[in-house]
């Protein structure tokens, strides 16, 4: 995967960033998700009645797992910023689940450079807009807006 550079940040904004590869969503992930989270709501692990009585078909993952997932899509699929010594996570200005995403579904992640604000301190603020897509499925899983911070050594 190439590199961006600070100098290339501006012209970058407004487009598609990266766009990870297809990943499939398991049900032991989603048990996984479910003991790491202390979450066991019967439509993530009971696939028998989460056929039975919803309109899903089966189990679905969490939406918080399914958002968890942007961190491992990002670091595939958007090029690293050189001379950044570490990334971190500032947050989010808006999540929104769109569709429940099918235990064995694949998604895959969309980023667009909304924005960027190259600061003095050597730290970039970057604005993602991002959409988790399901393969074969009109709506995405998720769209968000997501802050990222990277911390960039400073040329003295």
């Amino acid at each position: 995967m190439t590199t961006i550079s600070i100098d290339d940040i501006p012209g970058a904004i407004g487009s598609e960033i990266g766009r990870s590869e297809w990943r499939t969503v398991t049900q032991p992930m989603i048990d996984a998700f479910a003991e790491a989270t202390d979450d066991h709501q019967w439509i993530h692990l009971d696939a028998e009645r989460a056929a039975a009585e919803t309109p899903f078909g089966g189990t679905i993952a969490h939406g918080f797992l399914t958002l968890s997932l942007l961190s491992t899509l990002a670091y595939e699929a958007i090029p690293p910023l050189e001379g950044a010594t570490m990334g971190i996570n500032y947050g989010f200005e808006r999540i929104r689940f769109m569709a429940p995403v099918k235990s064995g579904a694949r998604v895959r992640a969309i980023f667009k450079l909304a924005d960027a604000d190259i600061r003095p301190s050597g730290r970039v603020l970057s604005t993602y807009e991002v959409t988790l897509e399901i393969e074969n499925s009109i709506k995405p899983a998720l769209t968000a807006v997501w802050l990222t911070l990277a911390v960039v050594e400073r040329e003295d």
